[in-house]
């Protein structure tokens, strides 16, 4: 029994024990959950649905336990359900009701963990969202990785996600560039606030290698090629680094669209029917401050010049008009007041800024070797970037180790620590508890002891078997609240402490007998829980964009 189905039978119970009394059964909840005691001696599952109920039908919670408490008792695959407190059901599964969790999670394969928690939600995802100016750097890829696990974490509660990148090519550092570029094809010095790095060179090379005679039209002529040629190669390069790492992204949406295509002058619109704008010292303006952001916002500059703003609340509104209920944008340490920013765009626009729109900020990340903060990038000039992240340390560390961590907090990472083959290595702890699983289930097979159709689920019941099946029944839970909560690390420190509760259960519990002795039914029960681990640290670890290779 999972806990997802001794859920819905505590809430059949509590139906049954309301309908006995002719109570008001709408006060019912759709869903309801169980969590495990923090005293095992208490139960295995605990549920507080009678405090929940009691008073909204006119009973002493302890009085409504009982009643649910009762038809509870007669769930098949339940030993027993206690009364605690001030109206809690401590909850103890019979045996082969625990064991037969190891079967269930093997044959639901990789939907095991899945839900239909946020079934209606349409979401769009937006995070990097880098400037085409350069390399992917260090930056960007907390966020590549975090946004990716947390895209692929929502999709697993059910919710439709559309995972976008915001390019960022109109305006002053996309000109900036194309200098950059023509100065460099022109073998001159790098323009006042243009952009080094040996990359410059090498786009500009490769560049006039594809038009050679771009040198002998004029400078607006050159200027006009290298900014747009540049711009697509540098385009490229960032799509390629990312999926390199694992990203994909199913929109890259150009800014620069919104001003062509007159979403500006329809977003103007729309919220001047809401009647949120107004003119003043021969500027248009947003009225933000009424829904608590710390000033109003110029959306037309007095001189007909429109501004980053007024492209950002475009951008929002152009996202719900392409049906996203809930627009997540995920940005950077230095982005903090477009909160505020951005939510009042959501209230102008006549939505709801708690439910259509969310700001999650990242904190900044440094990277060490041995304790020392590692050079920078000769190619990028002043940033390690995500190709060199990658050849230092590869996909699965680096996805891994930056996902593991609330945003909340700066992050260090020493690449010495992240590729060391050892227990300390996060990384290499859980993904090597997904290894010995897969040479248990090899070493089985060769031995002729494969996994039957059926096994005997009572015999899981030595304390560190009981245990595993505990932390393997929780995986659907994290998942859900790794979802709701929007952090990933979430599901990467569940699988660390499922590592640990492995190696415990591997410790005490011979999953295949020692040299002449016989294989039992136990045997075949241990393989399945065997089984069982591997397939959620599997789940587990795809929902971190890493690996769960069957070798180490």
């Amino acid at each position: 029994m999972t806990p997802a189905e001794l859920a819905v039978a505590v809430l059949a119970a509590a139906r049954a024990a309301i309908t006995e009394r002719d109570l008001d059964a709408s006060v019912l909840p759709a869903t309801t959950s169980v969590e495990r005691p923090r005293n095992p001696e208490h139960g295995d599952y605990a549920s507080n649905i009678a405090l929940q109920l009691g008073k909204k039908v006119g009973l002493n919670p302890r009085e409504m336990a009982a009643a649910v408490a009762k038809n509870l008792q007669e769930t098949p695959g339940i030993a027993s359900v206690e009364i605690a407190g001030p109206g809690f059901l401590n909850i103890r599964l019979a045996a082969g009701a625990v064991g037969e969790l190891a079967g269930l999670i093997v044959q639901a394969g990789r939907q095991y963990g899945r839900s239909e928690t946020l079934a209606k939600e349409k979401v769009n995802l937006e995070f990097v969202s880098a400037n085409p100016t350069g390399p992917v750097h260090l930056g960007h890829t907390r966020w590549a990785a975090v946004g990716d696990a947390l895209g692929r974490i929502l999709s697993a509660a059910g919710a439709d996600v559309t995972r976008e990148h915001y390019v960022n090519d109109a305006g002053v550092q996309m000109n900036r560039f194309g200098e950059s570029l023509t100065a460099a094809a022109n073998e001159r010095p790098t323009p006042p606030d243009g952009y080094p790095g040996e990359y410059v060179q090498d786009i500009a090379k490769a560049l006039k290698a594809k038009n050679p005679d771009i040198l002998r039209a004029s400078e607006a002529e050159q200027q006009a090629y290298f900014l747009q040629a540049g711009y697509e190669a540098m385009l490229q390069e960032m799509k390629d680094s990312l999926e390199r790492f694992g990203v994909h992204f199913d929109v890259w949406f150009s800014e620069k669209t919104l001003h062509e295509g007159g979403a500006v002058e329809h977003a103007l619109d729309e919220l001047r029917k809401q009647g949120h704008i107004f003119e003043q010292d021969g500027a248009v303006w947003l009225r933000t401050t009424e829904f608590g952001d710390d000033k109003d916002r110029v959306l037309i500059r007095s001189n007909g010049e429109k501004t980053y703003f007024a492209a950002d609340a475009a951008y929002y509104i152009n996202k719900r008009e392409r049906g996203f209920d809930r627009c997540i944008y995920m940005l950077g340490a230095d982005h903090h007041g477009y909160i505020g920013r951005l939510k009042a765009i959501a209230a102008c626009a006549g939505d709801d800024p708690q439910r259509n729109i969310e700001v999650l900020i990242g904190q900044l990340v440094s990277l060490l070797r041995g304790g020392e903060p590692v050079r920078l990038s000769k190619r990028a000039g002043t940033l390690i970037t995500l190709d060199e992240l990658i050849d230092a340390v590869g996909v699965d560390a680096a996805r891994y180790s930056l996902a593991r961590s609330s945003t909340d907090s700066p992050l260090t990472l020493d690449i010495e620590v992240i590729t060391r083959q050892k227990n300390e290595n996060p990384v290499f702890y859980v993904q090597y508890v997904g290894a010995r699983t897969a040479s248990i289930a090899r070493n089985a097979a060769e031995l002729g002891y494969e996994l039957r159709a059926e096994y005997d689920a009572a015999q899981l019941v030595h304390e560190k078997e009981l245990d595993l099946l505990k932390a393997l029944g929780d995986f659907p839970g994290v998942v859900a609240t790794a979802a709701e909560l929007r952090e990933p690390h979430r599901v990467a420190r569940y699988l660390e402490d499922l590592a640990g509760t492995y190696h415990r259960f591997y410790d005490n519990c011979l999953v295949l007998p020692k040299g002449d002795d016989p294989f039992t039914a136990t045997h075949q029960a241990r393989l399945w829980l065997n089984a069982a681990t591997r397939q959620v640290i599997v789940n587990g670890l795809d929902l971190l964009g890493v690996s769960a290779p069957e070798r180490m």
